[in-house]
């Protein structure tokens, strides 16, 4: 990233929302701040508990350096390397996975301006992830039959591509 960076000018920072991720109960939150003439940097926080009443909690953490072909950031097409850190609870269909994940992976995107101040990101990534869980039904006893020297362990592990980010945020430029 170090060498990526030719001239340094007045930093831009932003704030944005994923829409997507918000409409599906699942609050986001994310900073960007320009680092070099072509790219940035950017923080995004997201998590839920119990959306539409389901028994689920996620809190996840994704960094990301991004490159703007236009040669303006924060504006038109950019590609992004980034990384993923979630740690989730999820009951679904009888099934209990209380884990977390560790991933990296690549973004693909496109900003559209609306304004001087705020911007359309649309945006996909797909990244390789690992996982390691603690997987059973909500009718075993987990702490009896997955414990070793009386500390429940994890049972399931390994790595699968997923998509690491899919979404359409809306971007606030502070400065």
């Amino acid at each position: 990233m170090a060498f990526a960076c030719t001239t340094s000018r007045a930093q831009m920072v932003a704030v944005s929302t994923d829409v997507l991720m918000d409409a599906l109960q699942t609050p986001s939150v994310g900073a960007e701040l320009v680092v070099c003439e072509r790219s940035s940097i950017s923080l995004n926080l997201f998590g839920n508990h119990n959306p539409w009443g389901k028994t689920m909690k996620i809190v996840g953490i994704q960094p990301e350096w991004r490159y703007y072909f236009s040669g303006r950031p924060m504006h038109r097409h950019f590609v992004g390397v980034g990384a993923l850190g979630t740690q989730y609870d999820i009951t679904w269909k009888g099934k209990v996975y209380d884990g977390y994940a560790v991933g990296l992976g690549l973004t693909f995107g496109y900003v559209i301006p609306l304004s001087s101040r705020v911007n359309i990101d649309l945006h996909a990534g797909v990244g390789l992830v690992a996982y390691r869980q603690k997987e059973y039904f909500e009718s075993d006893n987990y702490d009896q039959d997955y414990s070793y020297g009386g500390t429940a362990q994890a049972n399931a592990s390994g790595y699968c591509l997923l998509p690491t980010r899919i979404g359409v945020s809306v971007v606030y430029i502070l400065k």
